[in-house]
């Protein structure tokens, strides 16, 4: 497998497909492996798609800094106070410019999903000529009051503790797919998912670096005002049954990036529901074709007499009715 050394540290990735260069940017813990191949060939069939891991999971670097505890991170998420951290998403998107950088991309479209869409928003906020167009699936702004987990769920996640590594696989998957039917919605086939967790528990296996990218998530500032700045082309995409990311960081996200639009699914959770493929990939291809051939310079922050441009909604919402 290809790597790149950036920003001090090695970054696996592949490609496939031509074409105008998109960049998936992973979520928490989750390998490029975890990409859905279905929505991959889709989108390979438009685009020159680039896949990666992410710091500390995967093949790429392993960080050397503690690992948290889970009631510490637990603590977090509870009082909503900022943990420190052996980096930030900033530096995640700095990662990922360093990554555009060595295959010689100058701007890409990104879609990224849960942190993968926090790390492809601060991508847009720091290095905005690097950014075609940004899809930021069920993710949030950083924004403690918005996007929160069901308390239901924090308190399943709060006595559930990843198997140690050495676990045999199969004991490993079998945990892995029972997180995914507490996250997933009502349009996915939680078995289909066991094959594809599978796969990427031998390929690799650090639980502790989740947990790192989880303090990265915790620590790193609310960016709400600075995406107010964002001058690319924005999708955002959320599942209305989100337990993870609840739908108003979906809101949220797009109320805050000027001319943004944003696609809810009533039957989608924190999960890509084989349903909607073939919507996502239209819509992401209808978001990149908005972008203009020069770079994007970023936005002024607009003035209360200058407001932002109205997000518009796309598709029907036909359940969860939810507030502006």
């Amino acid at each position: 497998m290809p790597t790149a050394t950036v920003n001090g540290i090695t970054i696996a990735y592949e490609e496939k497909g031509e074409g105008r260069p998109l960049l998936l940017i992973m979520g928490l813990g989750g390998q490029l492996t975890d990409w859905p191949p279905a929505l991959v060939d889709l989108l390979a069939e438009r685009f020159r798609v680039v896949l990666f891991d992410n710091r500390d999971i995967g093949l790429s670097s392993q960080s050397s800094s503690p690992v948290p505890s889970r009631w510490a991170m637990f603590w977090a998420t509870m009082t909503r106070r900022r943990p420190s951290s052996a980096y930030q998403l900033s530096g995640m998107a700095d990662d990922t410019a360093g990554l555009l950088d060595h295959l010689g991309i100058g701007a890409a479209h990104l879609v990224g999903i849960s942190m993968g869409g926090m790390i492809g928003q601060q991508l847009a906020i720091d290095h905005p000529t690097r950014v075609a167009s940004l899809t930021s699936i069920m993710s949030s702004t950083g924004d403690p009051k918005v996007g929160r987990a069901a308390p239901s769920l924090l308190l399943k996640l709060a006595f559930r503790r990843p198997p140690p590594a050495g676990t045999p696989v199969e004991e490993v998957v079998d945990q892995a797919v029972e997180l995914y039917r507490l996250l997933a919605g009502p349009g996915t086939d939680v078995e289909a998912y066991r094959d594809l967790a599978r796969i990427s528990i031998q390929r690799s296996y650090r639980p502790e670096g989740a947990a790192r990218q989880l303090v990265a998530v915790q620590a790193s500032p609310d960016r709400t005002a600075a995406l107010a700045r964002v001058g690319a082309p924005t999708l955002v995409v959320h599942g209305i049954v989100d337990p993870l990311v609840r739908y108003d960081g979906g809101v949220a996200t797009a109320s805050a990036i000027p001319g943004s639009r944003l696609l809810m699914f009533p039957d989608m959770g924190h999960d890509l529901p084989r349903g909607r493929m073939v919507e996502l990939v239209e819509a992401v291809a209808a978001n990149a074709d908005r972008a203009t051939a020069a770079p994007v310079p970023p936005r002024a922050i607009p003035s209360p007499a200058e407001p932002a441009a109205r997000t518009t909604i796309l598709g029907r919402v036909r359940s969860a009715p939810w507030r502006r």
